[in-house]
């Protein structure tokens, strides 16, 4: 199976990536990056498309994706490191772009587009919600609309928490230093309150089998959207945390 990755090079991107190459029902893997990817060195089944401009997928760069069956997109961007317009751009335009784009590959099969959201986004937000909240939420809801106007586009929103790398050593060398507020701040989530956390070799192995997925509505009370919705309790669950 052909799949796609984006934010390769991040914490999310860097756990699906790993699952990937080890999966070997994962037969290609076309990374969309704008630098090259250190994780994928050695592997021949993985290749990194450099790609400056993620609004925009020309004849060439689409014809290598055409047999591609899905996507984790985990390409993003902190609030903190951005303006609220490009923030925007980045976390909605980016994304819907892309959707527009792979719903082209090949309209009469499937494909599963699975989005890297995060809990606390929501489709009805109020004067207190974050930007990260309510643009997430927004895209989410764009995906949805998407899918719903084009019925082999399928869509999965996957709001992982408190992501945890710590247990997860083989990505450690790839991923960017993490700050000194999140060293601290998760082993107190994680003993408090484990619902909340999202370690990375279960996320991303629970993100590659929805894009290898066929993108049937899922089913429980933890799931929203039609279907279409995985909170960080359901991603638990699916996982066997």
């Amino acid at each position: 199976m052909h799949l796609i990755l984006t934010g390769a090079t991040g914490l999310v991107g860097a756990g699906v990536l790993h699952n990937m190459l080890a999966m070997e029902s994962v037969s290609r893997i076309s990374i969309l990056s704008r630098r090259p990817v250190a994780m994928v060195e050695g592997h021949d089944k993985a290749k990194v498309i450099i790609h400056k401009d993620f609004k925009n997928y020309d004849d060439a760069l689409l014809e290598q994706l055409k047999d591609a069956q899905g996507v984790v997109w985990a390409l993003g961007v902190s609030q903190n490191d951005v303006n609220k317009t490009e923030y925007y751009e980045i976390t909605h335009d980016y994304t819907l772009a892309a959707a527009k784009a792979f719903s082209t590959l090949h309209p009469e099969k499937p494909f599963t587009f699975v989005y890297v959201s995060g809990e606390g986004a929501t489709q009805t937000p109020s004067m207190f919600t974050p930007t990260y909240g309510r643009v997430k939420g927004e895209i989410e809801a764009s995906l949805f609309e998407f899918h719903k106007a084009n019925p082999n586009f399928n869509v999965y929103n996957v709001r992982p928490a408190g992501v945890d790398w710590r247990h997860h050593p083989e990505i450690h060398p790839f991923i960017p230093q993490q700050a000194m507020y999140k060293r601290t701040l998760l082993p107190l989530i994680d003993a408090v309150y484990k619902p909340m956390m999202s370690p990375t070799g279960p996320l991303g192995k629970v993100l590659t089998e929805l894009a290898m997925s066929k993108g049937a509505p899922l089913e429980g009370k933890d799931i929203y959207m039609d279907g279409h919705l995985v909170s960080n309790v359901a991603f638990r669950r699916m996982a066997g945390l």
